[in-house]
């Protein structure tokens, strides 16, 4: 089974969240990832926490985004995290969290999540304002399409089977 490790940083490159992720192969729509039950994450914060269900990230490359596949009965369907392009190396996958999200509930609910935080970092950090323009063009594409186009409607139920059978 080979590794991804996945980190999120901040905007000035403070380490956000860290994972080790199973590959589980790239397509049309990006690398794909999984989680396992019981594999831990490293919070910013130096705590760990630990998986307790199934799930399977996209990367798309060139895309402010990433998006996060939850197995049922995990009441979030998809979460989305608002990022800079990722940066693709050898066995990693590192891209900076813009703090802005998106989650899609299993009864269809679609939230914004995090705006407050969005806006207290764009002036921590002096985002640059192409970075605040396509972090809020990105948020409102995704707000639109999350319920009806791909990769959010299917394509990730394979790369979750896959996972699930290991």
């Amino acid at each position: 089974m080979q590794q991804v490790t996945t980190l999120f940083t901040k905007y000035d490159g403070a380490p956000h969240r860290l994972m080790e992720a199973v590959h589980l192969g790239e397509d049309e729509h990006g690398l794909w990832v999984g989680s396992l039950p019981g594999q831990r994450a490293r919070r910013s914060d130096g705590t760990w926490i630990t998986v307790d269900h199934h799930r399977v990230r996209l990367f798309p490359r060139g895309q402010w985004w990433s998006a996060l596949f939850n197995d049922t009965p995990h009441p979030t369907r998809i979460y989305c995290d608002i990022t800079m392009p990722p940066e693709f190396g050898v066995g990693t996958v590192t891209l900076v969290d813009l703090d802005l999200d998106i989650r899609l509930m299993r009864d269809g609910t679609v939230k914004v999540m995090d705006e407050d935080e969005f806006e207290t970092h764009r002036l921590k950090y002096a985002y640059p304002p192409q970075v605040v323009a396509t972090a809020r063009t990105t948020c409102t594409w995704l707000q639109t399409h999350i319920t009806h186009t791909e990769p959010f409607t299917t394509a990730y139920q394979p790369y979750l089977t896959a996972l699930k059978a290991l």
